[in-house]
């Protein structure tokens, strides 16, 4: 067994959006733009999947987006934001826990960094599979699964994003 603790400090950061080795056009380079350091895959985890989640001023880590099967859960260690959920947008700072249960585009979130330095969050979720993402600013929606690992046990996801009402027949182009 993996040993079960990490400290913070310890978390090794991603950069993800602009500049990251995810290549990103457009107006999303100028919006989304973190650090992601994963903690539960290190630990050892099956069941939640967590990280740290490091969003500069001004910046999202995500989309406005909404899960259909997992719940997340965000505890902001540093910094201030705001966090938008359905039609609703609520002040964020240290020390606050923040439910997002599965659900319509009702529950649809995005945390945003509105304050003046780099706001800190852990992330929490659970990991159910299949899930189903909508992103109901720009009416898409995303398929993805995890599989078995491949072959040197590294986890493989599939993932479809397709804009919602655009569809093909089951027999298209076989």
């Amino acid at each position: 067994m993996k040993r079960p603790i990490i400290n913070l400090a310890d978390v090794e950061l991603n950069a993800w959006g602009h500049g990251a080795s995810v290549p990103m056009m457009g107006e999303a380079s100028e919006k989304f733009q973190a650090q992601l350091g994963p903690i539960s895959g290190p630990l050892g985890a099956k069941l939640l999947g967590y990280g740290l989640v490091v969003v500069r001023p001004g910046k999202a880590a995500f989309p406005f987006h909404n899960h259909v099967a997992n719940e997340e859960m965000f505890f902001v260690l540093e910094g201030a934001g705001e966090i938008r959920i359905g039609d609703q947008r609520y002040p964020i700072k240290k020390g606050d826990v923040i439910a997002c249960p599965p659900g319509g585009t009702e529950t649809a979130r995005q945390i945003v960094n509105t304050g003046e330095s780099d706001l800190h969050y852990l992330g929490v979720s659970t990991r159910l599979s299949p899930e189903i993402l909508q992103y109901p600013d720009t009416k898409r929606v995303a398929f993805a699964a995890i599989l078995a690992p491949d072959a040197s046990g590294q986890p493989r996801m599939v993932r479809q994003i397709v804009r919602d009402g655009e569809t093909m027949q089951y027999w298209d182009e076989e």
